[in-house]
This record gives C-alpha cells, sequence and structure tokens, in this order.
C-alpha cells in the first residue's frame, strides 16, 4: 500500500460486527462480497484486494489490557503497518458495545523512536499517543499478522467495509520496531469476517449473514496471539477462540485459578 509522504489525525466511530469462519465459508465469503462489493482502494493482488496487516499491541507489564482490568477494559493500543510501507498508524481503538471509536495518526516508522522520549515535542502528531501510553505504562507485547482481503462501498448512511482475515500469526514483540517473518500461526482452521457500518446494518450485510449463516462473535486477535504465545493461558476445557469479551476465565500463567 502506497500512502502520502506526511501525518494524518483521524477519528472514527463505526458499528463493527465480527464472526469466525471456516476456510470454505470464508473462500465463499469473498467470491460473494468480490461481485457486490468494489475492491479497497488500497489492495492489490489478483483481486485489486488484498494487502498484509501487522500490528504492535501494547499492553502493561502486568497484562492489564488482556485481563480487561478497570479502564483497560475497553480500549486497545497498537501500532499499524501496511504491507513493508516505511509509514505507520498509531491507533486507539475504543469500544462500547458494538459501537467502535478509532483514533489513529499516520507518522513515518522512523519516528517511532519518539516514543521511548522523555519529553514529547507537543508539535508532533504523535504526541497524544506518546502521552496516553506512558500514563497506562504500555509497552510492545505482540506482533499479529494476517492477509486481509476488504471491499468497500459507499452509501447513503456512509462506508461500509467487509473484511476477511487469514492467515493469522503471532510472534513477541522487540520493543518499537516490526520484526521480519510472521511468526507461528494462530488458528489454522479459521477465518475472521468483519463488517463495518455508520449508522444501521445495510441490507447487503443483512443478506451476507442470511446466506451464510453467520452468528456473530467477539473476536480479539490480540488475545488469540498472546494465547498462542503462552504470554497467558486457558484454565482446563476453555479453547484459543474462548477469547470474547465475556471470557473472564483467562488467566495469566502465574495465575492459581
Amino acid at each position: 500500500m502506497t500512502k502520502p509522504a506526511y501525518s494524518v489525525d483521524s477519528r472514527d466511530r463505526a458499528f463493527e460486527i465480527k464472526f469466525l469462519v471456516d476456510p470454505d465459508t470464508a473462500g465463499r465469503i469473498r467470491s460473494w462480497a468480490r461481485q457486490v462489493l468494489p475492491a479497497d482502494p488500497h489492495g492489490s493482488g489478483r483481486y485489486e484486494d488484498e494487502y498484509l496487516t501487522t500490528s504492535l499491541y501494547l499492553d502493561t507489564p502486568d497484562f492489564a489490557v488482556f485481563r480487561r482490568h478497570g479502564s483497560y477494559r475497553r480500549s486497545k493500543y497498537r501500532i499499524r503497518r501496511y504491507g513493508a510501507c516505511d509509514e505507520v498508524f498509531l491507533e486507539r481503538k475504543m469500544r462500547t458495545r458494538n459501537v467502535l471509536s478509532k483514533r489513529r495518526t499516520r507518522v513515518h516508522g522512523e519516528e517511532l523512536g519518539r516514543l521511548v522520549l522523555s519529553d514529547a515535542d507537543p508539535d508532533w502528531e504523535g504526541a497524544w499517543f506518546l502521552k496516553r501510553i506512558r500514563i497506562r505504562r504500555f509497552a510492545p507485547a505482540v506482533q499479529v499478522s494476517y492477509r486481509r482481503s476488504a471491499r468497500v462501498a459507499e452509501t447513503a448512511m456512509g462506508d461500509i467495509r467487509l473484511t476477511v482475515d487469514d492467515s493469522l500469526s503471532a510472534i513477541p514483540a522487540a520493543g518499537l520496531v516490526f520484526r521480519s517473518g510472521g511468526g507461528d500461526i494462530v488458528v489454522r482452521d479459521r477465518a475472521i469476517v468483519e463488517l463495518k457500518f455508520r449508522v444501521a446494518t445495510p441490507a447487503i450485510f443483512k443478506k451476507l449473514v442470511e446466506q451464510f449463516v453467520l452468528e456473530p462473535k467477539r473476536i480479539s486477535k490480540y488475545r488469540m496471539a498472546a494465547l498462542a504465545l503462552g504470554l497467558v493461558h486457558l484454565p482446563p476445557g476453555h479453547s484459543i477462540l474462548d477469547t470474547d469479551e465475556g471470557d473472564a476465565a483467562v488467566c495469566l500463567p502465574s495465575c492459581k485459578c
């Protein structure tokens, strides 16, 4: 993906619904979407809708975000890169039920070193991000990568977006750098479908859900990755896929439950 070489700060609110599907269903959904929705303008590949997404997820030393402890419950901070682009996005995601609020700032990858400085330049576009991760004692915890195909459209009620993510892999973070290689595959027999829209569920998405008999599920790629890497563990009888918003039984390795 090619991006303009300047920083942009944006804020967005949308509804987001996720589904966990098997590879066959994911393939059929991709084919269906390619017939009814335009390709993401930043995509490439045969259908011009594919790209690699890599994110550094931040957490506290005691994994307060993973454990959804107090005020850490509803927000995630990450640094995202598309493909091998020199520019990255500093992002904060906040969720209230299905409503997703996102703030993101695009900066050059070389500027990530600013995030370890004791004093932030208030004129730097990423100063807000540095201020918040310092207050919350955040540091990179996990690097997550996956292949995404994305289809989009403009409607009378705002933009809509359908994505299918697979080949989800993870590797422990090594500071504020993106490591080469995707690491170990987290989930081999599932793909993640995401629907995003501004107001009411679009008719085309209702048709998709009905046609493929999809059941919404709260899914966290970060939580899946942290579990797969052994940074945390699940109680006996639980699966790595049991990582939705209501799963309070997930434990740190030191937990005695």
